[in-house]
């Protein structure tokens, strides 16, 4: 059952070295506000970091990768922190187009993180951080993605985790499954 309460989103264990350590508190340990709910996505990719990383650092390019997203377009910027990508999403799903803002994007650290500034769909407030992580000697990437958005009127707090977590699942087997393709590695299911 996730928390509804102020307590911080921390990947549990948090295992690794201490600069892992730190920057999983650093960028998943928000606290939720009220009327807020959260949690934290883990997806062990078995493709060396460089690669996973060439997908999710484009923030111009999540269809690539995110398989519930039809198109996008930069509305502003080149790609950099403060871009604002306009995101088409395929149809079936409660929405039709989100309107995204690049806050994080470390290469050094592998953190790339974005807000939901707008568009026609009921997560507002929806802050994402993604983190990769090297793993397996460096022939795996554990990745990362943590999330804060508020509860939808008529909605509860696990209702909205469990439409989140859904996407994002379907999202990060995705980009293992993909990235192992690109870097020839068998997929662990």
């Amino acid at each position: 059952m996730r928390s509804v309460t102020n307590m911080p989103l921390l990947p549990r264990p948090a295992a690794g070295s201490p600069a892992t350590q730190e920057v999983l508190r650093r960028y998943h340990s928000r606290h939720k506000g009220p009327g807020q709910c959260g949690s934290v996505n883990v997806q062990y990719v078995s493709a060396p970091l460089p690669t996973v990383w060439s997908l999710v650092r484009r923030f111009d390019r999540p269809q690539d990768y995110k398989k519930f997203v039809k198109d996008c377009e930069l509305s502003a910027g080149d790609g950099g922190v403060g871009s604002v990508r306009e995101v088409t999403v395929v149809s079936g799903l409660p929405a039709g187009t989100s309107t995204e803002r690049l806050d994080t994007l470390d290469d050094d650290r592998h953190v790339i993180s974005f807000s939901v500034v707008g568009g026609d769909h009921r997560l507002s407030n929806y802050q994402s951080t993604t983190t990769l992580h090297v793993s397996g000697g460096g022939t795996g990437t554990v990745v990362v993605e943590s999330y804060v958005v508020d509860v939808p009127p008529g909605n509860t707090a696990e209702d909205t985790c469990v439409f989140a977590d859904t996407i994002i699942r379907c999202n990060l087997r995705s980009l293992a499954s993909i990235s192992e393709e690109m870097a020839g590695s068998p997929a662990d299911g």
